[in-house]
């Protein structure tokens, strides 16, 4: 009858209570306890039953995303974490790709392992590419390494041995003494987290899932025992980073997928509002406390993608953090959330981010200790946010803290008026956030100015007109709740789960039977994963992708692969996918340069959840709630404003900026260019004027 969904941000936490039958949302947001996240979680469903009259029973299942994996990587928290690899590969996870990320720093710091030098073990064993044994695994060099990594009070335990993608023998029998010798140590083998070719990110991603893994289901079973002593019924599931859902043995197994697991919730959401709307091309924009997060979307369904990177040396630059092949939704983030930190750096200049005060202690508003100026002091400062409303009117907010901070943090060194400084912190966010989603267009090869910004966490539509200008986005939507949208996307996203197989060759080479024998194992797997998660058979549906490349190239694009029977004349069904979609990205083919594979890919996934459609509730009661002074661009100052309340805003209410529409989770800024008008389903979409 009811679905929960739980996302634990760096600063708050969001929960959404969905009642199956009407479609009606009840919302929560509570501060995150960075010691005890499940406590806010405990917290804030207390606070949901409460307010909606819902008994914990009639919950049949709850959704949660969680930021801990990536979180436990970035402040190296994980477990004493042993590698068990072949000889001569110790170092591979220390020599990387050889690359430098940034050619001209000659102060260059590489990431570094998660797995120390000491506890870096080879064994004698070899495959060739093909998964023949070239020499076969010493057991006695293996009970050795078992025994020094026991002795040495390893958690975890990482196995990657070279081509254990095309044969897992040798890492079985691996985990097998492993598993004899140390029977509470958590194991991670290469060829089932990623069988997949790339020695470096096969074995940085496998290490990493070692990591965490009993940090994850420490916490995953901890979570769950606090919410069955709720009383709460049903299953908990867990977000992965591509979008789709998993239960918690699942995530235990596989914690890495969960390293973007709460953004990706954001950019369903995104999706699902702008298409309520009538979007075509959409630019989800979802900022937090602590990060933004934009992804563009064509086609109605969001762009997922092989690998991604986590604990960045310098947050921005590409190859300078760990490298891990799971699929995740494609997403650029930005270090600017309310939380985010202003300074003046030592060339004088005024930089905001990418370090956050997060919820403890907070912006210097939050009055929890912290004095430096943040975002959400610059806009207390400008008049956007009510100090007397923020959450609602259940958490108050100090001027006086916020105006201190930016007169002694950025007003005095940069020798102007504090009303300047709050400003200045408020456009460079804008335009930060707006040059990182225009660089992402470009690199798609799409122009952003057609798209249809869909703004959600608690910061995002104080900030979204802004940005939006500076795109030459001419339409916003503002859904309702969009302060916890991300935990409704969690009630969006199916279960699902990827696998991918490496198996290489030119198109012309490869035997039809190789390739179809591949998806079938893969399907199998797919149907039991699903199985176990409560998807019935009839329900289970598979989509193919391949990474294919002209024959000499040194990446890969993925293309979709037709469901069923392969085509006969695979080889020029499979170049004509490679080849419209290589053009789509670079405007050109190669003739007569051969194709050639390189993974297979397959997502089994269940149906998409299907939520009732609420109709925009009739207006009621004054919609005009009061009149401040906000400052604007436009103006050149600040000018008195109209303050509205968004709940009070029936299906077809227009309004003209300036104007601030105040809800509990976050509020609107409505600049006095742009007018705005509540569609049917309660969205407020406004338009450039």
């Amino acid at each position: 009858m009811y679905r929960l969904g739980i996302d634990i941000g760096g600063t708050f936490t969001d929960l959404v209570l969905l009642d199956e039958r009407t479609g009606e949302l009840t919302r929560e947001k509570v501060l995150t306890q960075q010691s005890d996240p499940a406590e806010a979680v405990v917290e804030g469903v207390q606070a949901l039953l409460a307010g909606s009259g819902v008994s914990p029973g009639q919950i049949t299942n709850a959704i949660h995303g969680t930021t801990l994996v990536s979180n436990t990587i970035i402040e190296r928290k994980g477990a004493p974490t042993g590698l068990i690899t072949t000889r001569g590969f110790r170092d591979a996870l220390e020599i990387g790709r050889e690359g430098r990320y940034d050619l001209y720093d000659l102060f260059l710091e590489l990431p570094r392992p998660l797995v120390p030098r000491h506890l870096r073990l080879e064994v004698t064993e070899r495959l060739d590419p093909l998964g023949g044994v070239l020499l076969p695994l010493d057991e006695g060099d293996v009970q050795k390494a078992v025994e020094h990594l026991r002795q040495e009070g390893v958690k975890a335990v990482a196995v990657c041995l070279l081509h254990a993608f095309r044969n897992p023998d040798h890492e079985r029998r691996i985990k097998a003494r492993i598993a004899e010798t140390c029977p509470d140590v958590a194991i991670s083998l290469s060829s089932e987290v990623v069988p997949e070719i790339r020695e470096y990110e096969r074995t940085s991603t496998t290490t990493a899932n070692a990591y965490v893994q009993p940090v994850v289901s420490r916490y995953l079973s901890l979570l769950e025992g606090r919410l069955s002593d709720l009383g709460l019924g049903g299953r908990l599931y867990v977000i992965l980073s591509d979008g789709g859902l998993a239960t918690c043995q699942t995530a235990s197994a596989f914690p890495v997928r969960l390293v973007e697991s709460g953004p990706a919730g954001g950019v369903l959401a995104g999706l699902h509002y702008g298409q309520k709307s009538g979007a075509g091309g959409i630019l989800t924009f979802d900022m937090g406390g602590t990060t933004a997060k934009t992804a563009l979307i064509d086609g109605g369904e969001p762009r997922v993608v092989s690998q991604t990177e986590v604990a960045r040396i310098y947050r921005f630059k590409k190859g300078s953090g760990l490298p891990l092949k799971v699929p995740v939704v494609e997403m650029i983030e930005i270090g600017a959330g309310g939380g985010s930190i202003a300074r003046i750096d030592g060339m004088g200049l005024l930089k905001v981010g990418p370090d956050s005060a997060g919820a403890h202690p907070g912006p210097a508003c939050y009055g929890f200790g912290g004095d430096a100026p943040t975002v959400t002091d610059a806009d207390l400062v400008l008049g956007y946010l009510n100090p007397d409303y923020f959450l609602g009117g259940r958490m108050g907010l100090d001027v006086s803290r916020a105006r201190e901070a930016i007169l002694q943090g950025v007003a005095k060194p940069l020798n102007v008026s504090l009303d300047r400084a709050a400003w200045g912190i408020h456009q460079i966010v804008n335009e930060g956030m707006a040059g990182a989603a225009r660089i992402h267009a470009v690199e798609r090869g799409r122009d952003i100015r057609a798209y249809t910004l869909v703004a959600t966490g608690g910061a995002g539509p104080v900030h979204a007109c802004g940005v939006a200008e500076r795109l030459n986005i001419r339409r916003v939507v503002f859904p309702v709740g969009a302060g916890v949208a991300s935990s409704f996307g969690f009630l969006l996203a199916p279960v699902a789960f990827d696998f991918v197989h490496t198996h290489m060759g030119r198109l012309a080479e490869l035997r039809i039977e190789e390739i179809a024998s591949l998806y079938r194992g893969m399907e199998e797997t797919g149907a039991a994963t699903l199985r176990e998660a409560g998807v019935p058979p009839d329900q289970v549906r598979f989509l193919r992708t391949a990474d294919l490349r002209y024959a000499g190239q040194g990446s890969e694009v993925t293309c979709p692969i037709p469901p069923g029977d392969l085509p006969a004349d695979f080889e020029a069904a499979f170049r004509a996918a490679f080849e419209d979609a290589y053009r789509r990205l670079y405007g050109r083919t190669c003739p007569g340069v051969p194709v050639e594979a390189v993974n297979w890919r397959l997502r089994a996934t269940g149906p998409r959840p299907e939520v009732r459609a609420l109709s925009a509730p009739p207006a009621s009661g004054p919609a005009l709630k009061d009149r401040r002074n906000v400052c604007f661009r436009e103006a050149k100052g600040y000018v008195p404003c109209p303050v509205y309340n968004r709940y009070a805003l029936g299906s077809g209410f227009e309004l003209r900026g300036p104007a601030i529409i105040e809800e509990r989770e976050s509020t609107v800024v409505l600049p006095p260019s742009w007018s705005a008008r509540v569609d049917d389903d309660g969205s407020l979409v406004a338009e450039r004027i």
